[in-house]
C-alpha cells in the first residue's frame, strides 16, 4: 500500500522514471499515452527509458495529458532540464496581495454562513468571521496554527461530536481525500488519511445519514451550536485554470442553510 502513495518527490529524479510514475498512476499503457499526446509509441518508449530527451513542449504536452497538478509539472520540466513553468509563492507573500484580497471577499461575502479556504494540506488559510463562532468548544491544541481541517472535523476533542451524520461526514471526507492522493501522489495527504482512519469515532456517535448527498456536488451537515442544530449543507470549489501553484492548491469550502431554521440560527450566531 506506501507504494502506491508514493510522492513523485520520492522517486528517481530522472525525467523518465517520473513520466513512467505518473503514466502508471493514470492507469495508461504507453500506446494510450502516445496516443493522446501525439507522439510515437516508440519515441515515448525512449524519453521513459532515457535514451531521448524530450523537448519543453513535450514536457507540457504530457504533462496536460496526465493532468499532472502544476506544482508536479515544475518538477517534470526541472528533471528534464527546463525552468519551471508556474509560479509558486506563498498566500501572504506581498506579491498576493490581489489574490488574497479576492479570496477573502468571496468568503466575507458568504456571511453569514460559514466560509473558509484550505491549502493542499488541508490546512486553514482564511475563513470568514462565522468560522470561528463555530470552532469555540474544540480543543486549544487542535486550534493552534497551522489548524488542518480535516483533524479538526474528525478528532474527538476537535469538532466530531458535535457533527450528528459523523459517519456520513468522515466517509464523505475520505472519498474526498483518496481521490486528491489519487490525483496528487502526496505522501503527506496519505499519511494524514492513514492518521484519520485510526481515529475512534464517540462511542455515543449515531449512525445518522442525512439525505439529499449529491457526490462531487453538495453534502449534508448536520452540527449542533449554542444557536441549535444546523442543518448544512456543504461544496467545495477551485479555481478553474490557474497560473500559480498556489492557487491552483486553494479549496474555497462554503456551506449553505438547508432549511430555515439553520439560516436563522446562523444569523443569530452571527449577532453574538
Amino acid at each position: 500500500m506506501r507504494a502506491m502513495h508514493s510522492s513523485p518527490h520520492s522517486i528517481p529524479a530522472p525525467f523518465g522514471e517520473r513520466l513512467r510514475h505518473w503514466r502508471q498512476r493514470r492507469r495508461l499503457s504507453q500506446l494510450d499515452l502516445a496516443h493522446a499526446a501525439e507522439v510515437s509509441t516508440r519515441h515515448l518508449s525512449c524519453v521513459e527509458t532515457g535514451r531521448a530527451s524530450p523537448s519543453r513542449d513535450m514536457v507540457l504536452r504530457l504533462a496536460r495529458r496526465l493532468d499532472v497538478p502544476l506544482r508536479e509539472r515544475n518538477a517534470l520540466l526541472v528533471a528534464a532540464g527546463y525552468a519551471p513553468m508556474y509560479r509558486e509563492r506563498p498566500l501572504d507573500a506581498p506579491e498576493m496581495a490581489g489574490a488574497r484580497a479576492a479570496v477573502q471577499r468571496i468568503l466575507d461575502c458568504h456571511d453569514p454562513w460559514p466560509a473558509l479556504a484550505m491549502d493542499r494540506h488541508w490546512n486553514l488559510v482564511m475563513a470568514n468571521r462565522i468560522v470561528p463562532l463555530l470552532l469555540a468548544d474544540a480543543d486549544a491544541e487542535l486550534l493552534r496554527p497551522p489548524v488542518n481541517v480535516l483533524r479538526l472535523s474528525l478528532h474527538s476533542r476537535g469538532l466530531a461530536t458535535r457533527i450528528a451524520n459523523l459517519g456520513q461526514w468522515r466517509t464523505h471526507l475520505f472519498e474526498r481525500l483518496r481521490q486528491q492522493i489519487h490525483e496528487s501522489g502526496d505522501a503527506v495527504l496519505a499519511a494524514l488519511l492513514q492518521e484519520l482512519q485510526a481515529y475512534p469515532q464517540p462511542p455515543d456517535a449515531p449512525a445518522l445519514q442525512l439525505p439529499d448527498e449529491h457526490l462531487g456536488v453538495l453534502m449534508p451537515f448536520q452540527f449542533r451550536t449554542a444557536a441549535g442544530m444546523l442543518n448544512l449543507v456543504s461544496t467545495t470549489t477551485v479555481f478553474g485554470s490557474p497560473v500559480d501553484v498556489t492557487l491552483q492548491e486553494l479549496a474555497l469550502e462554503t456551506f449553505f442553510p438547508a432549511d430555515d431554521a439553520s439560516a436563522a440560527a446562523l444569523r443569530v450566531l452571527a449577532q453574538g
